[in-house]
């Protein structure tokens, strides 16, 4: 049975670094979701996101083919995004990275056996210094946006939804980036 591995954890945890490090040294084919916003500067379709249009999401809605959907309605109109159905039949493992919402919905239209949650945790002094650190290098710093981010994970990732999960591993993500992604590797090839 193929899995969808699915890389959890609140901000600063290091999501993001280990999911370019496993595409780089496993044969992992990523889950690019979906937006009906427009296209940044310097993106590309098919990379960061599927930019598709509201009648192509309409179609794939009517197809059954959402598994879950976010809507946020910002000052340019409703933006979409969203994960569609996953083509399993290449013959691989698919890796993204979520939230436990998603990791709900996920769950609910796969079953427990296919989706595997890996958990990144780190100490939560530490993982406000890396997001303050992070967002003080960029051009125009926004803390108070660290701080919601902050406060939002503390409600999104409760202990008793987290402890729910019938295939999840924790990973403790004070340890290197190495020993981080070794050990996702190790938890991924348990699975073949």
């Amino acid at each position: 049975m193929k899995r969808l591995f699915c890389l959890i954890g609140k901000s600063g945890a290091g999501k993001d670094t280990v999911f370019g490090e496993l595409l780089k040294r496993t044969s992992l084919i990523p889950v690019v979701t979906y937006t009906t916003r427009p296209m940044r500067s310097g993106e590309t379709d098919g990379k960061e996101y599927h930019f598709v249009t509201d009648e192509v999401l309409k179609k794939l809605e009517s197809d059954n083919k959402i598994i879950e959907k976010r809507t946020y309605h910002t000052v340019h109109g409703d933006w979409n995004y969203f994960t569609c159905d996953i083509d399993f039949s290449l013959g691989e493992h698919h890796v993204m990275i979520g939230t436990p919402e998603v990791v709900k919905k996920l769950v609910k239209y796969y079953d427990d056996d296919m989706v595997v949650i890996i958990y990144l945790e780190l100490d939560d002094r530490k993982r406000l210094e890396r997001c303050i650190n992070r967002e003080s290098e960029q051009k125009k710093p926004n803390y108070s946006e660290v701080c919601r981010r902050y406060l939002a994970d503390e409600e999104d990732f409760s202990e008793s939804e987290i402890s729910s999960y019938k295939n999840l591993f924790r990973i403790n993500s004070e340890r290197s980036n190495e020993e981080n992604v070794a050990e996702c590797v190790k938890i991924i090839k348990s699975f073949k």
